[in-house]
This record gives structure tokens, sequence and C-alpha cells, in this order.
């Protein structure tokens, strides 16, 4: 499963509450679910609200302990 201390060099962390984490993806590190580049990271053990800024895809990962959500930027439609 994801290892986020092993890539942890890579990522930029934007929020820690102490249950969740947050980190903005700086390096092109790939899900672990789907295996494409994710824009942000988010991991929980609590129950938590999430909130992207932007319209988002994501894919979820589940450890023991926590909830690990990836999120993917969603390209906008032009009409």
């Amino acid at each position: 499963m994801f290892d986020e201390h092993a890539v942890r060099h890579r990522l930029k962390l934007v929020s820690d509450t102490g249950a969740a984490v947050l980190y903005e993806n700086r390096d092109d590190v790939a899900c672990p679910v789907c295996g494409e580049v994710f824009d942000e990271f988010y991991a929980t053990n609590a129950a938590e609200s999430f909130r992207p800024d932007r319209r988002v895809g994501f894919c979820v990962a589940h450890t023991d302990e926590r909830l690990l959500l990836f999120t993917h930027v969603v390209a906008s439609i032009e009409s």
C-alpha cells in the first residue's frame, strides 16, 4: 500500500489537524490505486470533512487505521 513517509520529500504538507493530513503532490507521484499522477493526498483516521476548492475525481484506499483519498483534477469541458 501507499507509504507516505517514503515519498514525503516529494509532497508538500498543506494542513495537519492531528487526525487528518493533506499533502499536495509536487513531483508527479503516482496514485497507488489507479497509477495516474494524483494532485492531492488526504488521509484521516477520524470523521472529517474534505471540501476540494475545485472539481476533482478521486481514488480511495484504506489501511487498518486510516482512510486515504487521492484527488485528480478533472479537466473542464469547454462548450
